[in-house]
């Protein structure tokens, strides 16, 4: 695992004045995946939790389902290389994932699915409730432990919840990359989906609501605002999506029906 953050020389402009002094700046690195021996993608991350991520990414990609898929994971950061061998050695064309198709279903925000998303995307049926001042909390909470973020100011942060309290977190400065490490973490140690809360720091576009319903959580709180097309898949998927979480106060955009009170 790489540095994720290091410090910088820099000159800053502060009360009037130029001051030479060091500042923390979150790490971006390139790596790419190469499975069964083919280049399967590059992705830009920091560089932690980097089996997680990979692992996260091949699930959401549909090229896995378990962990026993793969045969065998090793990330060389140095290189910026992961290299991957799944059990499964006929893998589907990295042209596929890219490939926009029209699924067949009802839901109106379907017709803007990739081809993996089809596959992989669903909709989550849990009985899950959360009270406002456990939204409200989470969000607080998050926040709160997120020391990476606060020295950085560089980074997306993204929780694993109970409706009570936080699990684990993990933060990259791509949104959706802290989320297949969430998902990557999950899958690793079998950890049940249905019944948790995702908290999240950043934008919720429709890649993030579909990354949640490939995770299998049906309540999404974010600090930030979401996304038409988000909120239409949201309503398509059962999942509902909480934005503005700030100031003691929320809006809930889809699903409100998990949300107590």
């Amino acid at each position: 695992m790489g540095e994720i953050m290091h410090e910088r020389a820099i000159v800053k402009y502060e009360n009037g004045r130029l001051v030479n002094l060091r500042d923390t700046i979150a790490t971006e690195t390139a790596l790419t995946v190469r499975v069964n021996n083919e280049e399967f993608a590059t992705m830009v991350c920091t560089p932690s939790h980097m089996e997680e991520l990979v692992t996260g990414f091949l699930a959401s990609e549909g090229l896995i389902r378990l962990p026993e898929d793969i045969e065998s994971l090793t990330v060389d950061t140095g290189k910026g290389y992961a290299y991957v061998t799944l059990k499964n050695k006929k893998i589907s064309s990295a042209d596929f994932v890219t490939k926009r198709v029209i699924g067949s279903c009802c839901g109106k925000s379907r017709q803007f699915y990739f081809h993996n998303d089809v596959q992989t995307a669903k909709t989550v049926t849990t009985k899950t409730t959360i009270t406002p001042e456990q939204v409200i909390s989470l969000m607080k909470k998050m926040q709160e432990g997120s020391s990476d973020f606060q020295k950085t100011g560089g980074l997306h942060n993204t929780a694993l919840c109970t409706t009570e309290d936080i699990l684990l977190s993990r933060s990259d400065i791509g949104r959706h990359n802290a989320l297949d490490k969430i998902y990557g973490h999950c899958l690793a140690n079998r950890i049940t989906l249905k019944d948790k809360v995702i908290a999240f720091s950043g934008r919720i576009s429709s890649e993030v609501l579909l990354k949640v319903s490939k995770i299998g959580a049906g309540i999404l709180i974010s600090k930030s605002a979401p996304t038409s097309l988000a909120i239409d898949l949201a309503e398509d998927l059962g999942i509902t999506a909480v934005g503005f979480v700030r100031g003691g106060r929320f809006n809930v955009y889809s699903h409100p029906e998990r949300i107590e009170g």
